[in-house]
C-alpha cells in the first residue's frame, strides 16, 4: 500500500497569517505617519510656495515627535522594525537601478580610497577624544566606530566583539538615532554655506551621516547626483565595517580581556559582514550600466524606492526618543559632537583634496 506525504499547506497559511497579523500595527502606524509627512509637505508647497522641507525629513520629525510623547505598544514593534529595516533594505536594492556609471566614474577611485582613510582617521580621533574625556575603553570605542562608519549597525556587530555591555550599547544607539536625525536637517545648511555642488554634498553626506535611509534623507532635497553619489559613498563606507570588525576581533583575541572588560568577547560570522542589500544594490547598478533595466522601468523602479524610503523615515522616527539623550551624560553628549565636527571636517578636506566638481 502506498504511503502519499501530505504537504502541510494549513499550517504554512496560518503561518503567513499569523506573521501579518503581527507585522499590520506597526506597518498601518507607519503609513499614517507617512501620509501626515506627505499632507504636510502640500501645505509647507502652497503656503510656501515649495517644499522646503521633503517628506522624507517630515516622516522623521513627525515619527521622532510621536516617539518622544508616547511609547507605542508592544503590538506595534513588529511592523515597526520590520518598515526600518526589511523595507529599506528592498528600497536600497531598487536605488540602484538609478545609478548610473557616469556618475561613479566621475566621482573617480580617489574617492573609494579616500573612504577607507577617512574612517580610519576618523575612529583614531573619536576613540582618543572619547579617552580624553575619560569614558571607558568600550564606550570610547562605541561612539568611535558608530559616529565613523554607520551608526547603529557598528555599534551592534561591534558591541560582541569588545564585550560592551547593554548599557553602553543603549546609550550609544541612543545617541546615534538623536544626532542622526540632527545631521540630516542640518547638513543641506552646508550647500550654501560652503558652495558646494551636488556632487561635492553628496560626497560629504555619504562620509558623514550616520545611516543609509538618513544619507537618502539628508541628500533629496539637494538633487539626483547628491543622492546617488552620497547613497554610493555611504555603501562603501558600510563596506569598511567588516575589516574594522576583523582588526578589532583580532586584537581581543590577543588580550586576555578585551579593552579591561571582563565579558567575553565573540566572533561574527564573515557574511553578517556584508549586507545582502548592499550585494543587491551593486548587482543592479551593474545591471543598469550594462543596460539589462529597461528604460520605462526606471521611473517606477525610483518612485517605489522613495515610498519604501520615506515609510522607512516614518520607522525610523518612531523608534527615535530625544529624551534618551539627555540621560547618556554630559562627557558622551561631548564626545559625540567633537567626532562628528572632526569627521565632517576630514570629509571636506577630502572633497577640497580630490578636487570634486
Amino acid at each position: 500500500m502506498a504511503i502519499t506525504a501530505s504537504v502541510p499547506v494549513r499550517p504554512i497559511q496560518l503561518a503567513i497569517i499569523d506573521r501579518a497579523t503581527r507585522l499590520f500595527p506597526g506597518i498601518a502606524l507607519c503609513l499614517l505617519v507617512t501620509l501626515a509627512a506627505a499632507m504636510l509637505q502640500e501645505i509647507e508647497r502652497r503656503l510656501l510656495g515649495a517644499a522646503w522641507l521633503e517628506s522624507l525629513v517630515l516622516a522623521i520629525l513627525v515619527g521622532a515627535t510621536i516617539r518622544t510623547c508616547w511609547t507605542p505598544h508592544a503590538r506595534f514593534h513588529d511592523g515597526i522594525h520590520f518598515s526600518a529595516h526589511t523595507l529599506l533594505e528592498v528600497a536600497v536594492v531598487l536605488l540602484g537601478a538609478s545609478v548610473s556609471a557616469t556618475t561613479v566614474l566621475k566621482a573617480g577611485p580617489g574617492l573609494l580610497f579616500g573612504i577607507a582613510a577617512v574612517v580610519l582617521l576618523a575612529i583614531v580621533a573619536s576613540y582618543g577624544i572619547g579617552r580624553l574625556l575619560r569614558l571607558s575603553h568600550r564606550m570610547a570605542l562605541l561612539v568611535a566606530c558608530g559616529n565613523s562608519i554607520c551608526g547603529n549597525s557598528a555599534i551592534a556587530a561591534v558591541a560582541p566583539i569588545i564585550g560592551a555591555d547593554g548599557k553602553d550599547v543603549a546609550a550609544s544607539i541612543a545617541f546615534t538615532a538623536v544626532f542622526g536625525v540632527i545631521l540630516v536637517l542640518g547638513l543641506p545648511l552646508a550647500v550654501p554655506l560652503l558652495h558646494l555642488s551636488g556632487l561635492q554634498y553628496g560626497a560629504l553626506a555619504g562620509l558623514t551621516v550616520y545611516a543609509v535611509p538618513q544619507v537618502l534623507a539628508a541628500t533629496a532635497p539637494i538633487g539626483a547626483v547628491a543622492v546617488q553619489i552620497g547613497t554610493l559613498v555611504k555603501l562603501v563606507r558600510v563596506l569598511m565595517l567588516g575589516p574594522v570588525v576583523l582588526c578589532l576581533s583580532l586584537l581581543t583575541h590577543r588580550l586576555d580581556r578585551p579593552f579591561g572588560n571582563s565579558r567575553p568577547a565573540q566572533k561574527l560570522p564573515i557574511h553578517t559582514l556584508v549586507p545582502w542589500f548592499i550585494l543587491g544594490f551593486l548587482g543592479l547598478a551593474a545591471a543598469r550600466s550594462c543596460g539589462l533595466v529597461p528604460t520605462a522601468l526606471l521611473h517606477p523602479v525610483a518612485s517605489l524606492a522613495t515610498m519604501l524610503t520615506v515609510i522607512s523615515m516614518a520607522a525610523l522616527g518612531l523608534g527615535t526618543d530625544l529624551r534618551l539623550a539627555a540621560r547618556a551624560g554630559g562627557r558622551v553628549t561631548c564626545t559625540v559632537v567633537l567626532s562628528l565636527l572632526i569627521l565632517g571636517g576630514i570629509s571636506y578636506g577630502l572633497i577640497r583634496l580630490l578636487g570634486l566638481t
